[in-house]
């Protein structure tokens, strides 16, 4: 079970959000290059980055410290990126920045056939991000719910080459109410592609319970507040699920 710390970045600072509410934010830090060395120095393996201000501009808006983060970590792990991404030339300027996944979110579900081009034009390296709540999916920075079932559109993603799925319940994110296993080991055992979990990772008992679904198709799950709170310890938390994989 991969564990990856995100690093949300609003107006060039490290953040993280309440429900997604821009103006709910709490800065953990000013420098997002030093905690993307900080997260790599506790033992990630991979790192997510969300560009909020691109996410609700609908294009690139934070890339100086992505560029930063990106030169931070050199080639020692992956990076994905998510925020604001809404054409293929924002995907191609970013993979030879040195990004490695790029994520497409509201994007996709609005304009499937940019997704069919996305994943035809750059093969390996496109993440879909389905944001859900009572298995329906969100856009526009969870600000509207569409009629789209969760389960569907994923299939129907991964007929068009997608590298996985990122599936948030945004009902519980930045929350620390406890991740959704069961909607999310219902979506991963729906397809053949891996599943990243996010959305209320609170303890190390939530990373106990994904560990125990991994073999349904759940590959990793992404972590922030818990993380920056200290509800959970980055680094015990990647050994214990490493203990479980055996």
């Amino acid at each position: 079970m991969l564990l990856i710390p995100a690093i949300d970045l609003k107006d060039g600072h490290c953040v993280r959000l309440k429900q997604g509410e821009m103006e709910d934010a709490t800065v953990f830090s000013d420098n997002p290059a030093a905690m993307a060395r900080h997260w790599l120095d506790q033992g990630a393996r991979r790192l997510h980055l969300v560009d909020l201000n691109g996410a609700f501009a609908g294009k690139p808006v934070n890339e100086e410290a992505i560029q930063a983060i990106v030169e931070a970590v050199g080639d020692e792990i992956p990076v994905q990126l998510g925020g604001g991404i809404r054409d293929l030339d924002t995907i191609e300027r970013y993979l030879d920045d040195g990004i490695d996944y790029v994520i497409i979110g509201t994007a996709a579900v609005k304009n499937p056939g940019f997704l069919q081009d996305a994943c035809s034009a750059f093969p390996g390296h496109i993440i879909v991000g389905l944001d859900a709540k009572d298995g329906k999916v969100a856009v526009d920075g969870w600000s509207k719910m569409t009629g789209h079932d969760v389960v569907d559109l994923a299939k129907k993603f991964e007929d068009y080459g997608v590298e996985g799925v990122i599936y948030t319940d945004i009902g519980r994110d930045g929350m620390l109410s406890g991740v959704n296993v069961e909607a999310t080991v219902r979506l991963a055992q729906s397809l053949l592609i891996p599943v990243i979990a996010s959305g209320g990772i609170a303890s190390l008992k939530d990373i106990e319970d994904l560990c125990a679904v991994e073999s349904e198709g759940v590959m990793g799950a992404i972590t922030g507040r818990a993380i920056y709170e200290g509800t959970l310890d980055f680094r015990a938390a990647q050994a214990r699920a490493d203990e479980l994989a055996g």
